[in-house]
């Protein structure tokens, strides 16, 4: 089922951002290293929003015309959808952290500053982002590729009003990704303040 294991994945996005909130609140560790994992878990929030939101509103578009997200059902439909299926592909990468993609941006620091303080977490969360990668490219191959399904022969690509509403989501999934620091520059300023005044000792 497409909008299950959209679901899983945004679960799974969660959990990361429950790593860098963990090792930030940590009572060990510099606090340079607590602030780039609390800021990839900020990031993350933004990114998983754009992500998950394009996801979920894709698996909408292909049931509005087959009316199942059973992944068995498809088969290559790439060849009479194109546009979705490139933007399913775009999205499905940017979620398994593709380099160049608002999820990379998101989840390395993310684990540069978890490995700094959580070692064996950082270590299982790479473990997750393997097991993602399987799963959104066995989706790809099982919805897009292979010989094509002929029940789909004549399925219409997306439409004008689903393209106003996904391609500002891809836009920001390639922004975000190339060109972080506009987002990333105030989300720093404001997690360095804030874990600044939760770590200062106390003074008796």
């Amino acid at each position: 089922d497409m909008k299950r294991l959209v679901a899983y994945s945004s679960v799974n996005h969660m959990g990361y951002v429950m790593l860098g909130v963990a090792a930030a609140m940590a009572a060990h560790g510099a606090i340079d290293v607590k602030v780039t994992a609390l800021n990839g878990a900020v990031l993350q929030m933004v990114s998983h929003g754009i992500i998950t939101g394009a996801l979920f509103l894709l698996v909408g578009v292909i049931y509005d015309r087959a009316h199942t997200r059973d992944l068995d059902a498809f088969g290559g439909i790439w060849t009479r959808v194109p546009v979705y299926g490139g933007v399913l592909i775009l999205a499905a990468l940017a979620s398994l952290g593709l380099p160049g993609l608002a999820g990379f941006v998101a989840e390395f620091p993310i684990f540069i500053g978890v490995f700094g303080i959580y070692k064996l977490f950082a270590c299982l969360g790479v473990i997750g982002i393997i097991v993602t990668a399987g799963y959104f490219l066995w989706m790809i191959q099982r919805v897009l590729l292979g010989p094509l399904n002929e029940k789909w022969a004549d399925m219409p690509d997306m439409d004008t009003r689903e393209k106003i509403s996904l391609y500002p989501l891809v836009a920001l999934m390639i922004i975000i990704g190339i060109m972080p620091m506009w987002l990333l520059s105030p989300i720093n300023s404001a997690m360095t303040a804030l874990l600044t005044r939760i770590h200062v000792p106390l003074v008796p």
